[in-house]
Formats: C-alpha cells, structure tokens, sequence
C-alpha cells in the first residue's frame, strides 16, 4: 500500500473513522475565503461530535483519541491561514514539484477547498454511531458555511485568527469535549464549551430555515444535554 510505504507506523496504527462533510461552493476562491473563516468555528463544532475516547480497550481519557492519531500524520490539523486560493495552489504545487505528495489528496487539513470537486471539505470531526448526530453536525457545519459566505456576499468577514490559537481551542475540544471551556478570543475568555455551542446555533438558526435544515440543527441541542457520543460511550 502507497500510503503504508510513505507513513510507516503512522499509517498502520491509523484504523479510525472520522466524518467528512463537503460543501458545494460557488467557487474555489470562495471555498478559500470560507476555509479562512470557518476554522475559528471548527472546535466549537468538533467538540459535539466527539466519539473515540477508547484506544485498544482503553479509556484514553481523552474525547476524541481519533484527532490524536489523525494530527500525527503530515499535513493535518487547523491548516494556516492563505491569502487567496491562487496562494493555497502555490503551497499544493510547491509539493507536488518537490515530490512531497504524489497527489493533492495527501493534504488532510482539517478544511480544504477540495482539490477535484467545486467544494469546502471539512474533515474535523469524529465519526458518529447514530445517524441522528451526523444529520445535526452536518446541518451545522453547512449552516456556519452559509453564514461565512452571506457576510462574504456583504463585503464583510470574519476575523481571522492565527492557526496556533485555533489549535489551541481544538485541542481543548479532544481533551474534555462539551466538558471543559473553549476560548472566547473576541474577548480573551475561557468560557464553557456548552455556552459557545448554543451560542453558535443560535446565530445560524435563521439560515438553517433557509437551507431547511432546523429539523436536523435542532438536534445538536439534544446532544448538548444529553453529551457527546464519547460522553455516552464512558
């Protein structure tokens, strides 16, 4: 296997399961600038969808044991910030003249514009076992798309924060899930995660009745009381 060959260890011991929701988008510029502004929100949502807190019959003691394995792969995580999509095919090109990649599907941040399709790939969440909690994260990660890009449409955005701080909330969300606090950086505050979350749904609400999504959006709030899938496997 080519990808055994290159990652050795890595790759043997990556036997995990992760979700991967696209989202269409009008171009691939945009699909940059949504990257950009959705990854401030990527551990807000990553934290509802916490389900591996097992490794090899053990209790890790961690909500998401997935990221772990899934982070100490090469070109993984919260990617950095890129100025234009022209930018982001400099770094994927860069690569690929240098015999890093054979292909630009071993670039595995946790949102990309996808290298084929016209689309937003967002590949941060774990995998979960009732088809319920995927409807409500999927509706969730389309609705916050959807809200980056009409601000977009309205010449205004969201503030972009470096890769080092979001890393810093994701590895917040793995740790202790709907558990533990996120961080605010609009206002420097450690503020719990439940709080966040709500707060986040609340906002897109309006466009999930757009998209016709409030039926599966409003779920996330039964995940909120009743705790992540990792919760309920503890």
């Amino acid at each position: 296997n080519e990808i055994v060959n290159e990652l050795q260890e890595a790759a043997r011991s990556n036997l995990i399961f992760g979700l991967h929701v696209h989202v269409g988008m009008e171009s691939r510029e945009m699909a940059n600038h949504i990257a950009n502004s959705t990854r401030y929100f990527l551990p807000h949502i990553f934290a509802l969808s916490t389900s591996s807190p097992f490794w090899l019959g053990r209790n890790t003691g961690l909500k998401s044991y997935r990221a772990v394995l899934m982070d100490s792969l090469p070109r993984t995580g919260i990617p950095g910030y890129f100025a234009s999509y022209h930018d982001y095919r400099n770094y994927v090109d860069t690569l690929l003249r240098t015999n890093s990649i054979p292909d630009a599907r071993r670039i595995m941040y946790d949102v990309t514009p996808h290298y084929r399709f016209s689309t937003l790939v967002v590949r941060i969440c774990d995998m979960m076992p009732y088809y319920r909690d995927v409807l409500a994260v999927t509706a969730l990660l389309q609705a916050t798309v959807a809200w980056m890009v009409d601000l977009r449409q309205r010449n205004m955005s969201f503030r972009n924060y470096e890769r080092t701080l979001i890393a810093e909330n994701k590895w917040r969300a793995l740790r202790y899930g709907l558990d533990g606090n996120l961080i605010d950086f609009g206002i420097e505050q450690s503020l719990p995660a439940r709080q966040l979350i709500r707060e986040l749904l609340e906002r897109v609400e309006p466009i999930s009745h757009k998209l016709n999504s409030w039926h599966e959006l409003e779920h996330c709030y039964r995940m909120l009381e009743r705790g992540s899938s990792a919760d309920q496997q503890v």
